[in-house]
C-alpha cells in the first residue's frame, strides 16, 4: 500500500521546517485552550499510552463509561473545542478539495514509549472523505494494513513534516504506531511526537 496504492498516500516532507514551526505554534495555542487529557478504553478503563485533545466543532473521545464517540466539548474543562487552525484547513483544501470540510482534528501526544495498536477510524458517519494526518516531532514507525485486521501490513517511517492520507479503499484500513524513535527531531524541544488527524464526522449537507 505504499505511495498512493489503494487510497493510502504518504507525502514525505510535505511541511518544511519553517512550516512545521508555524504549525506547531498554532497547535500549542490549541493545547493551551484545550489541555491534553488521558483517554481510557471502553468497558475496562485502561488508560491509553497517548495523551489527547481536539480542535474543531467536534472532538473524538473515549472513556470507560461511554466508549468511543464525538462530542462538542472538552471532557475536563467542559468548554467547546477551539477552531481547527487555518494551516490545517489549507492542508485539507489541498489534498481533499472535493470533500466536505473537516469537523474534527484529533491531537495526540506520543511520549517516547507511547504506541497505538492497530485500529481503524470507523466512528464517523461519513467515510467518503479521507482521514488526513500530520506528524510533528520524533520519527515513528507507522503500520498500515487492509480492511481486515488479519490482512498483511506494511511498516512506514513517518518523519516530522510528513503527511499520511487514508482515503478511498484505504479509508477503513487498519493502522497504528509501532513505536517512536526518541531524539530523531529537535522540533518540539523534547523527545516525543505530536500527531494531528483531520476527519469529517457527519454526512455532507
Amino acid at each position: 500500500m505504499a505511495g498512493d496504492a489503494g487510497g493510502f498516500r504518504h507525502l514525505a516532507g510535505y511541511y518544511d521546517r519553517a512550516a512545521q514551526e508555524r504549525l506547531l505554534a498554532a497547535v500549542r495555542a490549541v493545547i493551551a485552550e484545550a489541555p491534553f487529557y488521558t483517554p481510557t478504553m471502553p468497558r475496562w478503563g485502561t488508560p491509553l499510552s497517548v495523551a489527547m485533545t481536539n480542535c474543531g466543532t467536534l472532538g473524538w473521545l473515549t472513556d470507560k463509561s461511554k466508549g468511543y464517540r464525538y462530542e462538542a466539548r472538552h471532557p475536563v474543562t467542559g468548554n467547546p473545542w477551539p477552531p481547527i487552525p487555518e494551516l490545517l484547513m489549507d492542508l485539507w483544501r489541498d489534498l481533499a478539495p472535493s470533500a466536505a470540510a473537516p469537523e474534527a482534528c484529533l491531537v495526540n501526544w506520543y511520549g517516547p514509549k507511547a504506541r497505538m495498536g492497530l485500529h481503524r477510524d470507523a466512528d464517523e458517519q461519513d467515510f467518503s472523505a479521507p482521514v488526513i494526518s500530520v506528524s510533528l516531532g520524533d520519527d515513528a514507525w507507522f503500520r498500515v494494513g487492509g480492511a481486515d485486521r488479519r490482512d498483511a501490513s506494511e511498516r512506514i517511517l513517518l518523519r516530522s513534516g510528513d503527511v499520511a492520507v487514508l482515503g478511498g479503499a484505504a479509508r477503513l484500513a487498519y493502522h497504528g504506531i509501532d513505536r517512536i524513535l526518541p531524539g530523531t527531531s529537535d522540533l518540539l524541544g523534547e523527545p516525543g511526537r505530536i500527531n494531528l488527524t483531520l476527519r469529517r464526522v457527519t454526512g455532507a449537507s
